[in-house]
């Protein structure tokens, strides 16, 4: 999974602290999708496997008030909440606000006043004046400071407003989706021309090289599979799920999950005696669903916890020998293949390497072989207008990452492979859908993720994480894909 980049400026670099994890379970079913979009990154769409270390640097254990209140539960309707505790040495950028000029705090209030007057929204600011054309209600409780953060980071400091509590709603999706709806009229066209000047810019660390996508993928994949196994469906899947119909319900969820990647199995055109290579292995999922069609499978991950869990349940299922697990990157696989399957991997590919991702798909399929993906698409406009705009999904949740658009997809396989794009079936509705279940299930389980060390800013910044996501997908912003691409053949190449 991946989450949505959008068009606002951002902020600073790091991400969040780990928690200390609880032991985890090698017995819980999990699925394969890719680590990047969401969702959404190259271990993708499942969490990484083992927990980190009580030693590794940055752990935090239960929070001591360093500022605020304890909060209270997470998200939906109803709910009152308190300002969180925010230890400043877990979390600095959220711990008080930036420091800002008087004239640039000043001129981010009036562009986001005039915005929010605009939108379908109830704000009230300090509990006293509202503006906007009124629906859902946004309560900005410290002005000042939320107003000073945007000035500073834009959308960074949007989100980090929301972890320190500083603004709430009772509705936070419907209000996300709202401004996602929105979202490339909120900033007034002469500022957007001149982004180039205050949009923050990726940083040069969070290039996905081999060895950056290696600890880009780490910093989210390896928080805790205790904490995924909390919120995510049996089978552990962090991807999109394909619902016979909508809405959808926890107790649908599984079969939905399998269900997206029978659909995509059976576009590769697996089944007896296919060679197939998954890049992406999550916690080996889709691997042993192709296995027990008869697939030999290869699956690479970066993940070695990953790896290591994946292998189990292989051995577990009595696979061994179909079903090989390793440790590299995609740019280093050789072999043929007569099909190649990756679920919401391209999303952390980042767009300097997608020329490279493609060419090394084109370069493993076999003559007559097929590729199926799933991947997190955006509109192309914003995709040229945000691609190098450091944003909060970026600081907090996927570094590295970037959504392609169908467009930029074409632009890569026809202008740098033999690949085309012969079938697509968008599945957006879903995806919002599969992140509500998600969210439920985690403010449900609060008290249960705070026991695994995870503090209450963590819990806001993965709730304002999904909820955010959820949003791309309600307002159509965002798409979920599969789509099916096949070597290009000429007429004569067709006679033969």
């Amino acid at each position: 999974m991946t989450a949505p980049t959008h068009p606002l400026p951002t902020g600073p670099t790091p991400g969040p602290p780990k928690p200390t994890p609880a032991s985890v379970q090698a017995s819980h079913p999990a699925e394969s999708t890719p680590a990047a979009g969401p969702a959404p990154h190259p271990a993708r769409s499942t969490p990484a496997s083992v927990p980190a270390p009580a030693s590794r640097k940055g752990v935090p254990g239960p929070a001591e008030p360093a500022r605020g209140a304890a909060s209270s539960s997470l998200t939906g309707p109803a709910v009152r909440q308190q300002r969180p505790a925010v230890d400043p040495a877990r979390w600095p950028d959220v711990a008080a606000p930036p420091r800002a000029s008087r004239l640039r705090t000043a001129l981010a209030e009036r562009i986001v006043r005039r915005a929010l007057a605009r939108l379908p929204l109830r704000v009230r600011f300090a509990g006293a004046e509202d503006i906007g054309l009124g629906g859902p209600l946004m309560q900005i409780r410290e002005p000042e400071a939320f107003f000073r953060r945007i000035g500073a980071s834009g959308l960074i400091g949007f989100g980090e407003s929301y972890m320190a509590g500083e603004w709430d709603a009772p509705d936070l999706v419907a209000v996300l989706t709202v401004l996602a709806g929105n979202a490339a009229d909120l900033v007034p066209a002469p500022l957007q021309r001149l982004r180039p000047l205050w949009a923050l810019r990726k940083p040069a660390a969070q290039l996905n090289t081999p060895e950056g996508s290696r600890e880009n993928i780490s910093r989210h994949y390896d928080l805790s599979n205790d904490l995924f196994a909390l919120f995510l469906d049996g089978t552990l899947s962090y991807s999109s799920a394909v619902f016979r119909s909508l809405p959808a319900t926890q107790d649908l969820l599984t079969a939905a999950q399998h269900r997206k990647i029978d659909l995509l199995l059976d576009a590769a055109g697996v089944g007896e005696g296919t060679r197939l290579l998954e890049i992406g292995t999550g916690w080996g999922e889709l691997a042993l669903r192709a296995a027990a069609r008869g697939a030999r499978v290869v699956s690479v991950t970066l993940s070695a916890e990953q790896r290591e869990l994946a292998r189990a349940r292989i051995r577990e299922a009595g696979y061994d020998d179909r079903v090989e697990i390793r440790l590299c990157d995609y740019r280093q696989i050789t072999g043929a293949y007569d099909a190649v399957v990756s679920v919401e991997m391209i999303e952390a590919v980042g767009e300097e390497f997608w020329p490279v991702y493609f060419t090394t798909l084109d370069r493993l399929l076999a003559p007559g072989g097929r590729v199926a993906l799933q991947a997190i698409t955006m509109p192309d406009d914003r995709l040229r207008a945000s691609r190098s705009t450091y944003t909060w999904i970026h600081k907090y949740i996927f570094p590295g990452g970037l959504l392609p658009s169908t467009e930029a997809i074409e632009r890569v396989t026809t202008g740098h492979t033999r690949l085309r794009t012969v079938r697509r079936s968008g599945y957006g509705a879903h995806y919002a859908e599969t992140l509500r279940l998600w969210r439920e299930r985690f403010t449900e389980r609060s008290a249960e993720v705070e026991a695994l060390g995870f503090d209450a800013v963590f819990r806001r910044m993965w709730t304002f994480y999904l909820a955010y996501s959820e949003a791309g997908f309600r307002s159509g912003y965002l798409d979920v894909q599969q789509l099916l691409l096949t070597h290009d053949r000429s007429p004569a190449q067709e006679a033969l």
